[in-house]
């Protein structure tokens, strides 16, 4: 591959102003900033939502809507030298740069995947796009899209080439969108947020996957992310923005080990890793504790050898998902469940409300065996359990206000005659949840999304529930909104006694709010027991796995952790 150059910026940005015409007062996204990204490094530009990460990440490739306006210059070099001015370039020279001299790994690759074409066709039609001197032949095209996938690690690419995306996984079709950036050999690749909704063992694999591209393909890569766990790994210089602005910029090591900003300082304190969280309250670890071990009197949750599964249809059998797990939830007890995607975690949380079936072992809630459970039966239990979701802008109604929405499970179950009844009751809630009142009059749409997981928190304790299920209720805010609302999770706990099944993929926040962990692996418990037993002296290499592949805010460290993580795999 064409070598990099080495004296030249990537990419360069000079007093890069950016505003969007809306219906009121003109918005300034972008004020004035400078950025340099040299060959061959990776540049993490952070900050937390509407600080203007992603708008400087569009401006690169010259993706702004309509509304947007740029002023100063955004340049854009190719491998072999050749300058593109994205602010004033025509269309077809935009058109012509972008896949050839940067290209774009998006935070959500089943949005940048086309469904009703296989992968092997999304690859090539970069390579038809960009493609002179003659016809690329179907063949031609198909050896180097089999190629590519080969390279990011895809497995039998040579059959896979022909499957479409929802036939992947979420960690391969990232894998995939990385492979569209890599195939025309791109000099600037551009991942916006690339592993925000991933596991941490794949979010692992993917940053190794970044980190070769930058190795082995020669690419420079400007890193979108508020996590600061994946810029202390893979960075190597590091840009902070806030509102529009940059607070601070310097390389990975520097501004960890000595932060000048207040800003900056607060970031890496939101930041949630194993050690600082209720592990740290018990200094000898407890022994674990057996799948066997009897659940306590009055708890809320108990599991004995539970199958649950789904039903299949047209004739088919049916699949089951999660097989003899034994597990219970204590009066007042937080309990963290967490596991990889496909690990049943979300199953369990579905089969504890009745959303999914029981079809084998016994799994009692509240006293009521949910095996063979009517919908009649499951009525009393609905008020006396709460469910806060991963994404509370989709499960509020856009239609209805704040209040409203938290209103209506007092007015379904009869505790309010209407809205109006409920206002008192909703204003407690918001107060509870640390939001001014005035916030229920407001839609979910004006709510950033810390405030709106904040109502949807509201919305699940309208009823004094006995139990709330918690299904990744974090894990698509900012670090320190995540910190805030884990924080306030805390609080209201202690506060009001409620036990609790916290679901997620992050260890570090399961560690900030559990009393005790169940490590799930393909529908199995791995490993139980007390969060400082679990996370202090883990029992099980699959948990060991976890731990080690999980990024923590200090590159030294993280450096040290990596080398772990490469060892366990290999092991």
């Amino acid at each position: 591959m064409t070598s990099v150059i080495p004296t030249q910026e990537i990419a360069e940005i000079r007093g890069l102003s950016v505003r969007f015409a809306t219906d009121a007062e003109p918005v300034d996204a972008i004020k004035g900033i400078d950025i340099q990204a040299h060959a061959g490094e990776v540049l993490a530009i952070v900050g937390e939502s509407g600080s203007g990460k992603t708008v400087t990440a569009n401006a690169l490739l010259g993706l702004l809507p309509e509304t947007a306006t740029m002023s100063g210059a955004v340049i854009v070099r190719s491998r072999t030298g050749d300058e593109t001015d994205v602010v004033h370039a025509s269309p077809a020279k935009l058109q012509a740069m972008r896949g050839r001299d940067a290209a774009m790994v998006f935070q959500e690759p089943s949005t940048a995947l086309n469904p009703v074409y296989t992968v092997g066709w999304q690859i090539a039609e970069g390579l038809r796009a960009h493609h002179h001197g003659g016809k690329l032949s179907k063949k031609e095209a198909k050896a180097k899209a089999v190629e590519i996938l080969r390279k990011v690690g895809i497995p039998d690419p040579d059959h896979r080439v022909d499957d479409y995306p929802h036939q992947f996984s979420g960690g391969q079709k990232q894998r995939i969108v990385i492979a569209m950036a890599l195939v025309l050999n791109a000099g600037l690749i551009i991942a916006d947020e690339p592993t925000t909704a991933l596991d941490v063992t794949v979010q692992a694999e993917i940053l190794e996957l970044l980190r070769a591209c930058r190795d082995e393909f020669g690419a420079t890569i400007v890193l979108i992310t508020h996590n600061m766990g994946v810029v202390a790994d893979l960075a190597d210089r590091v840009v902070v923005m806030l509102r529009g602005d940059i607070v601070e910029q310097a390389p990975v090591r520097e501004l960890f080990a000595n932060p000048r900003e207040a800003y900056t300082r607060e970031l890496l304190a939101a930041v949630p890793h194993v050690g600082q969280g209720k592990s740290a309250l018990a200094s000898i670890p407890e022994p674990a504790e057996g799948t066997s071990s009897a659940a306590p009197a009055g708890s809320l949750i108990v599991a004995r050898a539970c199958d649950i599964g789904y039903p299949g249809r047209f004739g088919r059998g049916g699949v089951v998902a999660v097989k003899g797990v034994d597990f219970h939830v204590g009066p007042g007890e937080v309990v963290g469940l967490v596991g990889e995607s496909g690990s049943g975690k979300t199953t369990i949380g579905r089969a504890v409300v009745g959303l999914t079936t029981v079809v084998g072992g016994s799994l009692t809630v509240l006293g009521q065996e949910m095996k063979g459970v009517k919908p009649r039966q499951l009525a009393p239990l609905r008020p006396e359990i709460g469910f806060v979701f991963q994404d509370p802008a989709t499960s509020f109604n856009p239609l209805l206000s704040i209040a409203e929405c938290i209103a209506e499970p007092l007015v379904v179950h009869g505790r309010a005659s209407s809205v109006a009844a409920a206002r008192a009751r909703v204003d407690e809630l918001l107060d509870a949840v640390r939001l001014p009142t005035n916030f229920g009059d407001r839609f979910p749409h004006e709510l950033s999304g810390g405030q709106r997981q904040r109502a949807s928190l509201a919305r699940a304790l309208a009823l004094d529930p006995k139990l709330l299920i918690a299904d990744e209720p974090t894990s698509a805010l900012d670090v320190s909104v995540q910190a805030k609302v884990l924080e306030l999770f805390v609080q209201l706990q202690a506060e009001l006694g409620f036990a609790s099944l916290f679901i997620s993929h992050d260890l570090a926040v399961i560690d900030a709010v559990s009393d005790r962990i169940i490590v799930l692996q393909r529908g199995t418990i791995r490993e139980q027991g007390t969060t400082a037993q679990v996370l202090n002296d883990p029992r099980d290499p699959y948990t060991k796995e976890l731990l080690a592949a999980l990024p923590v805010p200090d590159p030294v460290e993280q450096a040290e952790r990596r080398a772990l993580w490469q060892a366990v795999r290999r092991s």
